[in-house]
């Protein structure tokens, strides 16, 4: 997934760097740096292993000086979790230098780096998004546009991209339009996003999404815009707005809380169920909860204390960690749950392991029911495009009936949301998104190979 992040014609660049970051932490927790340049030829990165205010103290963000800046948080889904592989990926060419933060996943990345490493081409890192930067080293065309024309339509399947070359802030997004990234304006300066909750944080403007398509330049001559690619139906992210993004982002130019609201209406409709209240699972299921609860006149409870020093459970690297997290992240209140009979709201179930031990938690707090309803239908089908459950071996909708999902968690009941119904809940046409996870149709051609290992892997 990742958050990316930079602003061109600002005298303060990495300081709002760092800030913009830090708004986008939920996008990944294993690693964040910043390339930052004056302008004269001179750059200067910093970047580490962990969270945002791990990396950087007023020392490293003072000496990084210039008026532009690129900024990344990473979470893996292409290259181990090491720190060769921390973005903003940064080199120094012929062309002078060039800084990569990429959120999303290439499909052809096997191709493209053989036929790369069969001419010679030596690679630092196992990220695809280091594939981009020898595309652009690579190419013979002469103009700067031309350039990146020519190394992004070589790229198959998710990106969101920002660039720096030399002096110039570069945004894109693929014909598909997967991955968010947004435009803002601050002090005259150009500010680019994955999400809107970093324009806010930092005081500055929404002016508008960057297209599928779609390709910003950004100077001191201003913001110019080519759409260089053949149109593609576009496939967004639905998960995006089901789990990813915050509450209070716009992603696709639409609201994630309203969106997450609707949702929870619409699975109270579809599997009503008789309790004494209704309680999500901290913190992305709490508003289809809130929509859940509205909807069904059932009371809306807090059952479950997060402690909030304790990141995101499911964009840990490994299984581990995860199960680790999952026992000291959450700390149920017995005197609400004992003797009650329960509705869980969740946003999905991907493994089922995280799911299992929050059910076993609240037998021990006391509850008398326990029913689950999820706001998105079961993930079936792995991702290509950027989220981390890569394999069907990994996806327990894929492997059990749902049934047999209710009695590995422990639960009374389960029930999902329908494909139908999530469409139904989304503020944009239902042809707008990608639902690969859930149906298995994929938007994008996928080579045998590629197909199989990602399929098959253990």
């Amino acid at each position: 997934m990742c958050g990316i992040f930079g602003i061109y014609g600002h005298k303060d660049a990495s300081r709002l760097t760092y800030l913009g970051l830090y708004a986008l932490q939920h996008r990944g927790e294993e690693s964040a740096g910043i390339v930052a340049a004056n302008g004269g030829g001179k750059v200067k990165s910093h970047n580490g292993m962990g969270l945002v205010s791990d990396v950087f103290n007023e020392k490293t963000i003072k000496s990084l000086h210039g008026n532009v800046a690129v900024g990344h948080v990473r979470y893996s889904t292409t290259g181990s979790s090491i720190s060769k592989n921390i973005q903003p990926f940064l080199v120094a060419h012929r062309k002078g230098h060039i800084a990569i933060a990429h959120n999303g996943n290439l499909v052809n990345t096997r191709q493209l780096r053989r036929g790369m490493e069969s001419k010679g081409s030596i690679f630092q890192t196992s990220m695809d998004s280091e594939l981009v930067v020898h595309l652009i080293a690579k190419s013979d065309k002469k103009d700067k546009e031309h350039v990146i024309i020519d190394a992004l339509s070589q790229l198959e399947g998710a990106y969101s991209i920002i660039l720096m070359l030399n002096n110039t802030l570069i945004g894109a997004r693929d014909p598909y339009g997967f991955r968010p990234l947004c435009i803002g304006k601050l002090d005259g300066a150009y500010v680019l996003a994955s999400e809107t909750c970093a324009l806010d944080l930092i005081q500055a403007k929404y002016v508008r999404d960057i297209e599928p398509g779609e390709i910003v330049f950004i100077d001191n001559k201003g913001l110019r815009s080519i759409k260089p690619f053949p149109p593609q139906t576009h496939a967004s992210c639905i998960f995006e707005y089901i789990y990813f993004s915050r509450p209070d982002s716009n992603i696709f130019e639409k609201n994630v809380y309203l969106t997450r609201k609707r949702l929870g209406k619409q699975l109270a409709k579809e599997h009503p169920v008789k309790a004494d209240l209704i309680m999500p699972i901290p913190d992305s299921g709490n508003y289809a909860a809130l929509g859940f609860a509205e909807a069904s006149n059932i009371p809306y409870e807090i059952g479950m204390i997060r402690n909030h020093y304790i990141g995101r459970t499911f964009i840990q690297p490994s299984q581990f960690i995860r199960d680790f997290k999952v026992k000291i992240k959450l700390n149920p209140i017995k005197d609400v749950l004992k003797g009650k009979r329960i509705v869980i709201i969740e946003d999905s179930i991907v493994r089922g392991t995280t799911s299992r031990i929050r059910v076993k938690t609240l037998r021990e707090a006391g509850a008398k029911e326990i029913h689950m309803r999820v706001s998105c239908p079961p993930l079936i089908s792995p991702c290509f495009y950027g989220i981390d459950f890569p394999t069907k071996k990994e996806l327990i909708a894929s492997n059990r009936t749902i049934e047999s999902i209710k009695d590995f968690i422990g639960l009374d009941s389960l029930k999902y949301l329908s494909l139908e119904g999530m469409l139904k809940s989304m503020l944009l046409p239902k042809e707008e998104f990608c639902t690969a996870c859930f149906t298995g149709n994929y938007p994008t051609k996928l080579s045998k190979k590629v197909s199989k290992k990602m399929l098959e892997k253990n």
